[in-house]
């Protein structure tokens, strides 16, 4: 139990690396001057890391109540899977909706 617990942590970490990678693919891919392009492409990133680091992730500064904690959780999810379906990657975003809940449920049960 204790090896997919860990397993589970290492998806987690896989998830949040692709919010990541998929908020700046979406940025990089918007419709306008290079500049605007390489703001967002490394801006949108850079603040969803901000909003994790500073509010989600394990030891973050600020702890939220419960339902908070897992609504911004759902916004930050929801943005990725959003970014993913609107370059054009539906079935993909699917995918990582799908295991992005499974692995919250399975984070549920194991703590």
């Amino acid at each position: 139990m204790k090896n997919m617990k860990f397993a589970n942590l290492g998806i987690r970490f896989l998830l949040e690396l692709c919010i990541l990678f998929s908020v700046g693919y979406w940025g990089y891919l918007f419709p306008k001057k290079i500049i605007f392009k390489l703001g967002l492409c490394i801006g949108a990133p850079l603040f969803i890391a901000i909003i994790w680091g500073t509010f989600l992730a394990p030891k973050a500064s600020v702890r939220l109540p419960g339902p908070i904690y897992l609504l911004l959780e759902i916004i930050v999810f929801g943005i990725a899977t959003l970014a993913i379906y609107v370059t054009g990657h539906p079935v993909l975003a699917a995918l990582f909706a799908i295991i992005s809940v499974i692995n919250r449920i399975l984070l549920f049960v194991f703590d």
